[in-house]
C-alpha cells in the first residue's frame, strides 16, 4: 500500500495519499478527481544529491548501502 503524491487540477492542492488497490483518489480539498500522480524524490532511487556524500557500499561505518553523510 504505496503513499503516492498528488496533485488537483482544479484547486491546484498538493497532497499525499495512501492508496489501496483499483481505489480512485480525490482530492482532499475540492473532492474533485482530477488529480495528477507526482514523482516523488524517494521513489525514484536513480536521483542522486550532490550535496550529500556517499560512502563506498558502507566501508566506512559497517552498515550496508550506507549514505547521507554520516558514515564517515
Amino acid at each position: 500500500m504505496p503513499i503516492y503524491e498528488y496533485k488537483c487540477g482544479k484547486c491546484v492542492t498538493e497532497f499525499e495519499l495512501l492508496v489501496m488497490g483499483s481505489e480512485k483518489p480525490a482530492c482532499p480539498t475540492c473532492h474533485k478527481t482530477d488529480i495528477e500522480k507526482l514523482l516523488s524524490v524517494s521513489s525514484s532511487p536513480a536521483v542522486r544529491s550532490e550535496s550529500l556524500p556517499v560512502s563506498g557500499g558502507g566501508q566506512a561505518c559497517g552498515m550496508p548501502r550506507c549514505c547521507g553523510g554520516g558514515c564517515n
